[in-house]
């Protein structure tokens, strides 16, 4: 019942955010200034009850023009390949050189791709840009299947075989593990398609390593207790109705839990911009929570086994991972070259988590393995932001242009 409770809650609640953007238009005809004042911080507090609400959609990446040079050069997203529960968008310059192509595997973590828009906006300077679209779960139907930590990985093969061969990868946080399998399964078979150079940025390749509040947590109950406490039943309405997922609402609930202080300070320092007429400092606060409160729902199986095997077992940093009932081994590597980069204020994905995947690719060449770690920035701060577009992308750029 806990996804039927929250979807009547949120109906409930809908009346009320709709009467307070009603309202809001109306704050601002005062012009007597005391009650113009009173009328600002009126209006602010109505808009801040409009945006009491949680979105199940995902937002558009508003990615239309690239500066290429001198150029403001257009960009159209297109889908390269639709898949039941993911897409493979690719973002199409319009420029007449041949540029590295680069996969970026987002995350399935409660957000949809478009957490990555700065990620992606950078990299389209210099790169043709692929990204990995997952499905809200609600949404797909059971006569899709299930989609599993196998299934994922499978897809990351499908998607750089769309791509061709010569591509790069990117992965970002969670499927930096999925990631890592992946190309180590093609290194392996010697596919055509294998990338050039893997980048794997603030993910748990070995959540064993300095453990954060997530890898207590998830190390802390067991798999019992989060199929009772955290699977639920998408409801009727639904296109995906019947099928057991993690709900996106609670993932979101849970990231705040770790820094709500941040969050109520934000939200106090929107509602002085708003009451202030600060448009431009609100409009930034209301674009980042416009991303974050946007969420979608992971399958139970990709979820469970997401615990399970990622953060209990740590299957990959133990040599236990296994696709399809087959054992993977990222000694199989030899010829794509691995950057890891970290965050020293990370408190999602700490240090050592990810350049453990460095020990696991044995068979690398000292020449094809660099580890880069940005002092200063937490785990956002990793893939978007100013430390980088200015610090952490040349890194970035300049193992793709080696490779090349």
């Amino acid at each position: 019942m806990l996804y039927q409770t929250y979807q009547f809650h949120d109906d409930l609640m809908a009346p009320m955010r709709d009467m307070a953007r009603r309202l809001q238009a109306f704050s601002g005809f005062s012009f007597w200034e005391p009650v113009n004042t009173m009328s600002r911080y009126f209006g602010a507090a109505m808009e801040l009850i409009s945006r009491f609400e949680i979105i199940h959609t995902g937002p558009e990446f508003a990615i239309t023009s690239v500066m290429i040079g001198n150029r403001d050069a257009p960009v159209t997203i297109e889908t390269a390949l639709d898949l039941p529960f993911g897409k493979l968008l690719h973002f199409a310059v319009d420029v007449d050189t041949p540029r590295p192509k680069v996969l970026v595997v987002a995350p399935l973590s409660g957000h949809f791709a478009t957490l990555l828009r700065g990620t992606v906006q950078t990299l389209l300077r210099d790169h043709d840009v692929y990204v990995t679209d997952w499905v809200n779960a609600r949404d797909v139907p059971l006569s899709a299947g299930r989609f599993g930590m196998d299934d994922y990985v499978d897809y990351i093969i499908r998607f750089l075989e769309e791509i061709g061969p010569g591509a790069h990868v990117l992965a970002v946080c969670q499927p930096c593990v999925q990631t890592l399998a992946a190309v180590a399964i093609m290194s392996e078979q010697k596919h055509a398609a294998t990338p050039r150079t893997m980048t794997l940025m603030a993910g748990p390749i070995d959540p064993r390593e300095s453990p954060t509040k997530v890898n207590e947590l998830a190390v802390s109950k067991s798999l019992a207790w989060f199929e009772d406490s955290l699977i639920s039943t998408v409801p009727s309405r639904f296109g995906g109705a019947g099928r057991r997922v993690y709900p996106g609402f609670l993932q979101l609930v849970a990231f705040m839990a770790m820094n709500m202080d941040r969050h109520q300070e934000a939200h106090r320092k929107l509602f002085e911009h708003l009451a202030k007429g600060e448009t431009e400092k609100a409009d930034k606060i209301k674009a980042f929570y416009d991303e974050y409160f946007a969420v979608l729902d992971m399958t139970e199986e990709f979820y469970i086994e997401t615990i399970d095997r990622v953060f209990q077992k740590a299957e990959l940093a133990t040599g236990n991972f296994t696709h399809h009932g087959r054992k993977v081994d990222p000694g199989h590597i030899r010829n794509t070259a691995l950057l890891t980069v970290e965050g020293g204020r990370d408190d999602i994905c700490a240090l050592g988590q990810t350049s453990s995947a460095h020990e696991l690719c044995r068979s690398l060449r000292p020449h094809l393995k660099r580890h880069h770690l940005q002092a200063n920035v937490g785990h956002y701060g990793v893939f978007n932001g100013r430390r980088w577009e200015a610090e952490i992308y040349p890194v970035v750029r300049n193992m793709i242009l080696a490779m090349e």
